[in-house]
């Protein structure tokens, strides 16, 4: 460093007794052929000593300012998988030089001599293959520049935070332009501590005293600090860098490893962003990816990372020979890239390589038909395809575009969208409300193979950042509330106006391209070629009633499985028509080959729609279909009043020519569903059950429900399956968890499994979460709900609830929908919810009831009421509760947050502050 003189060597030394959670014994220190001495953890002569074979070593890279202590869980956790009867790994966790507990040689390292220096500790250690490396930080550029420089040895990349690329129209992190500027750089970095300290404040939560002044072991004095400040000066700020080269090179390499790998994410990371993340998504695809919800930049002590590794480890075990025959042998000719071994340094990459070739389409299957099939199919046809109620034309009618303007428009901004950049694979977020804008544009990127990204407003503000930042998309299409949410929340992506804006709008949102410019340069330009059934087509984000809302992916064939498990199952056709109050299915419209139009109401909450707006649209529209959300059909029943003014004849008359209705989100009674079917008496209504992640599993008629509510059996029946789907059910053992195989026996309460050819593919960026999905499931594609129910001896699926509200009791697992639905049969009772207090194993029921006239204050129920309640219950409840309003998720104002409810009322009953739940 310049300044400053350089630190007195200091060599390498060993751990001292007594850092939590590290053995001495792991402590080891080695003297490279160019004489400089590192320390470094290792757990392979114990692995020996406990008379196991390593099948493979992990090189783990600590990043800055931290060191070896950051693996301390993994060179652990290593010996006890090994001990239990897994793969052994061998865990080699380095201090780099002049940090941890490595020699401090006073030099300079740039990027290059790191990557170098770490080829001379692995040669010392006599380092042999297979290595998956393993990096944090810029210990993970750093490992990667390992891995790229030795695919001879590569069997796989693992990394927890870090980035190979910095974009261009995007700067470094601030805290490191802090950490960079003038003086700031050297007082921050060397001469105190408030670089370290910074670092170590980012774990959630705070650590330990003791873990964190294991952390600042190695670096108590200025000198000993001399590598921190070295490392952030290394910082490749710009191009003109000396190290930019060197990263340009580590990141073409990494974009060609064909080899297993595995991304480990904190996404409340102020320097390593969701931005870095995807850029190594782009670079490494076949990476599975997972993102701890509440972990930041030390996600190895926020997270429990390492059993996931050492899983993926284990699951490796079993191919390593063919991953170093088939991509790394030293004799083959090839290495852990695609294509010959030579090179890598003409071929620099600056930015990210495109995910697919533009040019090329994926071979499509014989029996598949794009989304957009039928809409091609109709481009000529002038009759009505998509109407808009919330837009009046000057005869006081609805706007309404036909099949030949639809395709028209869908074409214009298809093309328009490619020439500002958009591409196969690109993630196009889309804030735009329900209607013909919105309904082009999304059949616009799936035509060019962009991926459309939806998640309701419903979300709110702190669930649409987490949404919009898990996605990463690259261009976002919002109006202006959502482009002024996207400027001041700091979301990704390109900003498209689906709306005109002033010039000083445009500039105050940070607008790039306006959608009508968009349209207009595409007209009677080439679309590029079609993508096919294996490419993604969207991102839909869960509601968020059963924790963090999650982004579940779907690809082409799923969703056109989906369109003709819909067409088949409800018989749409051209001349059906529907309305669609119901988000998810507001956009199947021209995918179905029919009219569509979404009545007036306010999407992010589907409790304003009323029995007027249906009514209006259902006469517009002519529609045989509508879908509503069980809250929607609440608000409509209670609104039917409405419908008796001047124009009730005709709204009668349109309401009856609709043939089927249904409800669809979350259960419904009878008695709704009954109030509903008044209003549209030659319809049909249906229930169908189904999640973000199936959208349709089983359907049930008022019929169906009406002759289920003879039958004994506790929940809520929702049919049998539909659309080519299957159920099963994996039994609860004593703790409330689904270890049962999958069967389809009767009577048997379990954990819900499905099946169907328009499942999700999988979860985005959540390879943990698909894990747990598809554990101990069948051959095939299944998922695991997270619902619990039963089968009937007649093939139907009983819901009775979610695996986490299950109450764990002293007498084994109790589902709360059989005892809930008791307690809505007393008088006065609108809704109820049963929810466990005290310890798991031991839970106490207890029953939260809101009432039809609706409580003042939430607490203990009068004594009447209580009294009724427990009478009815058929299991003895500890406590009865009442609150004003029960807490519910937005997408559909119904499905109750009994998570909530539990802790509120464990509060209440311990003593503490009652409030609202």
């Amino acid at each position: 460093m310049t300044g400053a003189p350089a630190p007195a060597p200091r060599p390498a030394d060993t751990v001292p007794p007594g850092l939590p959670g590290l053995d001495p014994r792991h402590s080891h220190v080695l003297t490279d052929a160019r004489g400089a001495s590192w320390h470094y953890l290792d757990n392979g002569p114990e692995l020996r000593a406990r008379g196991h074979e390593p099948v493979g070593t992990v090189l783990a890279v600590h990043g800055n300012p931290t060191w070896s202590y950051l693996w301390r869980r993994l060179v652990a956790d290593a010996l006890d998988a090994a001990d239990a009867g897994a793969p052994a790994w061998r865990v080699v966790a380095v201090d780099q030089l002049e940090m941890g507990l490595s020699q401090r040689t006073g030099e300079h390292r740039p990027l290059a001599r790191r990557v170098a220096d770490l080829g001379a500790f692995t040669d010392a250690l006599g380092l042999t293959g297979p290595v998956v490396t393993l990096g944090h930080d810029w210990g993970g550029v750093v490992s990667l520049g390992w891995a790229v420089d030795h695919p001879d040895l590569l069997a796989g990349v693992a990394l927890l935070n870090t980035a190979v690329h910095q974009p261009d129209d995007a700067p470094v992190p601030a805290p490191l332009r802090l950490a960079l500027a003038g003086p700031v750089h050297r007082l921050g970095t060397r001469t105190t501590r408030a670089f370290l300290e910074t670092t170590l404040s980012l774990a959630r939560p705070r650590l330990a005293a003791d873990v964190a002044a294991a952390y600042r072991l190695p670096y108590l004095t200025a000198d000993e600090r001399d590598g921190i400040e070295g490392f952030v000066a290394d910082i490749p700020v710009g191009p003109a860098h000396p190290s930019a080269p060197e990263l340009d090179r580590i990141a073409a390499g990494v974009a060609r490893l064909t080899v297993p790998a595995v991304l480990l994410w904190g996404p409340h990371d102020p320097i390593f962003s969701d931005r870095y993340l995807d850029d190594l998504v782009r670079r490494l695809p076949h990476a599975h990816v997972h993102r701890f919800s509440e972990a930041g930049h030390l996600i190895a002590e926020d997270a429990d990372w390492a059993p996931p590794v050492l899983s993926w480890l284990s699951s490796l075990s079993g191919v390593l020979p063919g991953v170093l025959s088939a991509e790394g042998s030293a004799t083959s000719g090839t290495d852990a890239f695609t294509g010959p071994r030579g090179p890598s340094t003409s071929r620099l990459l600056t930015s990210v390589p495109e995910v697919a070739d533009p040019s090329a389409s994926s071979d499509p299957s014989p029996s598949f038909v794009p989304l957009w099939a039928a809409l091609d199919a109709r481009a000529d046809d002038d009759a009505p395809a998509v109407l808009d109620m919330t837009t009046q034309g000057g005869d006081g009618r609805p706007f309404t575009a036909s099949w030949r303007a639809l395709d028209r428009q869908v074409r214009r901004i298809a093309a328009g969208l490619h020439g500002i950049g958009v591409r196969r694979g690109d993630r196009v977020s889309m804030l735009v409300e329900p209607g013909p804008t919105l309904t082009a544009l999304v059949y616009a990127c799936l035509r060019i193979g962009a991926v459309v990204v939806v998640a309701d407003a419903g979300l709110g503000v702190r669930g649409l950042t987490r949404a919009q930042r898990g996605a990463w998309p690259r261009f976002v299409v919002a109006q202006r509330k959502g482009l002024a949410a996207a400027r001041a929340l700091g979301w990704p992506g390109v900003r498209v106006s689906a709306e005109p804006l002033a010039p000083a709008a445009r500039r105050a949102l940070g607008v790039a391209h306006e959608l009508v410019d968009v349209a207009r340069a595409g007209e009677g330009r080439p679309l590029p070629p079609e993508p096919g059934p294996d490419d993604e087509a969207a991102v839909l984000f869960t509601s968020g009633s059963t924790g963090p809302a999650k982004g579940v992916v779907y690809r082409h064939a799923e969703l056109s499985a989906l369109r003709d498990a819909l067409a088949a199952h409800f018989d749409v056709g051209p001349e059906t028509g529907l309305v669609t109050g119901f988000a998810p299915f507001a956009l199947l419209g021209p995918a179905l080959g029919t009219r569509s139009v979404t009545p007036v109401m306010d999407v992010s909450s589907p409790a304003t729609l009323t029995a007027r707006a249906v009514a209006d649209a259902v006469r517009a529209s002519d529609a045989r279909i509508v879908f509503l959300s069980p809250a929607a059909i609440l608000n409509v029943v209670d609104t039917a009043d409405a419908l008796d003014g001047p124009d009730a004849a005709a709204d009668r008359a349109a309401l009856a020519r609709v043939r089927t209705f249904l409800s669809t989100g979350a259960p419904i009674s009878a008695e709704l569903l009954g109030s509903a079917a008044t209003l549209m008496p030659a319809a049909t209504p249906h229930t169908p059950y189904g999640m973000t992640e199936c959208l349709l599993v089983t359907d049930i008629t008022l019929d169906g429900i009406r002759d289920a509510a003879t039958a004994p059996d506790d929940g809520v029946c929702v049919g049998r399956p539909v659309g080519g789907g299957e159920v099963l059910i994996s039994a609860l053992d004593d703790d409330g968890a689904a270890t049962g195989a999958p069967s389809d026996a009767p009577g048997v309460l379990g954990e819900v499994l499905v099946r169907a050819g328009h499942l999700k593919e999988r979860y985005d960026r959540l390879w943990l979460t698909d894990v747990a999905a598809e554990r101990d499931t069948p051959p095939g594609r299944w998922h695991r709900t997270g619902d619990v129910g039963h089968l009937d001896d007649q093939g139907r699926l009983w819901i009775e609830g979610r695996l986490a509200h299950v109450l764990r009791t002293a007498d084994g697992p109790l589902a709360p929908v059989g005892p809930e639905q008791h307690v809505e049969r007393v008088p006065g009772v609108r809704r109820a919810a049963v929810v466990g207090v005290g310890p798991a194993g031991v839970h106490q029921p207890v029953a939260v009831v809101e009432t039809v006239e609706g409580a003042r204050h939430a607490g203990l129920a009068p004594d009447d009421l209580a009294a009724a309640v427990r009478a009815a219950s058929p299991v003895r409840l500890a406590a009865v509760l009442v609150v004003p309003r029960m807490p519910t998720d937005v997408r559909h104002n119904s499905k109750i947050d009994r998570g909530r409810l539990a802790a509120w009322a464990d509060r209440v009953l311990t003593g503490g502050r009652v409030g609202a739940p």
